[in-house]
């Protein structure tokens, strides 16, 4: 009887443990595993919240990692000094345009490099933490923005033959209330600085930066301001033909730098996960199992889910010069978003990507860092600011750099 019950019991058991296996998820397939190739060193991941200041917290972000490179030391280089700064130099060209230009939360990586040449730095810890003046635990311009926005609406757009200086002071009132008010001196580390001298004291010339771009509609091995509202401060970018744009970039990373990127991740291979491809529509939806008609009836959330299926295989269009400049004139490539490019993977078909650090926090299956093919970057850049040492030699040259 013993073994009876010992039998049936060993029964019992394995039916269970074959039922679990049964009920286990099958492992994704498609889904891909990286390689890294080269990393090079970058600070921590931040989290910008609920504020359009991407092209702050990735261009510092650019600047800590040239500190690291150039010194070993890491910083945590202040967003909100920077953002303090430069909305008021963006209200007084809004205002000296009678209203005929944007005044936004956007911007770009220029913002903070004409921040830090004009302003100079702070670390963090000087200023009052994100979020923290109005009660939240991170950035929220909800609330302020509805304040600074209408401000600058009703001094530009006024009716008046002549302003006061006074709306400067209200203005930078809001902007402290929010931001925190920017210090005139600190002590970081037991020693006193201005944020100028804090600025020369971190070991890199603000100088040896330069914006990349790549368009027909300017002669190549030329510099241009690139025509998109953020660039509101007019910088110029050199021009290079798209396949030496890319040589940039492989370059910097090669010799140990990284990229301030900017450009378009409004396309639906830009993943919430982390990844992010150059998808090719025709084919994917092909491979979907339905026709175009009834791909693009689809959701934006569902040809998201359907490329997240896919995963390393989803088909990516081949990225061309033309390509990019009929998606520039048409308005489909914008600059929503700045990142941080420093390194390169593979995965297990020998694609490979960009490793790129967000600020949107340690989200996605990456925990903040996303994977973007060459193809991706190709297609999408806007511009990218970069240390002119990072460029190869013959385009340099060709840049007269």
């Amino acid at each position: 009887m013993k073994k009876v019950l010992t039998f049936a019991l060993m029964a019992m058991m394995a039916v269970s443990a074959s039922a679990a296996k049964k009920k286990a998820p099958a492992k994704d397939q498609n889904k891909p595993v990286f390689t890294t190739i080269k990393e090079n060193p970058i600070t921590s991941i931040k989290d910008q919240n609920r504020s359009g200041t991407c092209w702050d917290y990735s261009t510092l972000s650019f600047f800590e990692a040239e500190i690291l490179k150039a010194t070993g030391k890491t910083y945590d280089l202040d967003e909100s000094f920077i953002a303090n700064k430069t909305y008021m130099d963006r209200a007084i060209q809004v205002v000296r345009y009678h209203g005929d230009c944007q005044f936004a939360q956007g911007g770009s990586a220029e913002d903070v490099l004409a921040t830090m040449k004009t302003h100079g730095i702070i670390p963090q810890g000087v200023m009052p933490f994100p979020g923290s003046l109005y009660g939240d635990s991170l950035n929220n311009f909800n609330e302020f923005f509805s304040l600074l926005e209408p401000y600058v609406a009703a001094i530009s757009k006024s009716s008046a033959k002549k302003i006061s200086n006074q709306w400067k002071v209200g203005l930078q009132g809001i902007l402290d209330a929010y931001l925190g008010k920017c210090p005139e001196k600190f002590t970081y580390e037991g020693k006193e600085y201005t944020p100028k001298s804090f600025m020369n004291s971190l070991g890199i010339n603000l100088n040896d930066y330069v914006s990349i771009t790549s368009y027909t509609h300017h002669p190549f091995y030329t510099a241009f301001a690139v025509e998109v509202q953020d660039n509101w401060r007019f910088p110029l970018s050199y021009n290079l033909p798209m396949d030496e744009m890319m040589q940039v970039i492989d370059n910097a990373i090669e010799q140990g730098y990284t990229i301030a990127w900017g450009g378009d991740v409004s396309e639906p291979g830009f993943t919430r996960q982390g990844l992010a491809y150059a998808v090719d529509t025709k084919k994917t939806e092909s491979l979907a199992g339905s026709d175009m008609a009834k791909w693009l009836k689809l959701t934006a959330e569902k040809k998201k889910s359907i490329i997240d299926s896919l995963g390393y295989k989803v088909p990516e269009v081949v990225a061309t010069q033309e390509m990019r400049q009929e998606r520039f004139d048409n308005w489909e490539l914008t600059d929503d978003h700045g990142m941080l490019i420093y390194g390169v993977a593979k995965d297990q078909a020998g694609k490979e990507y960009y490793m790129v650090k967000n600020s949107w926090g340690e989200t996605g299956e990456y925990k903040g860092i996303w994977y973007m093919t060459k193809t991706f970057i190709a297609a999408n850049t806007m511009d990218f600011l970069i240390n002119k040492k990072a460029i190869p030699a013959n385009i340099r040259k060709k840049l007269g750099l």
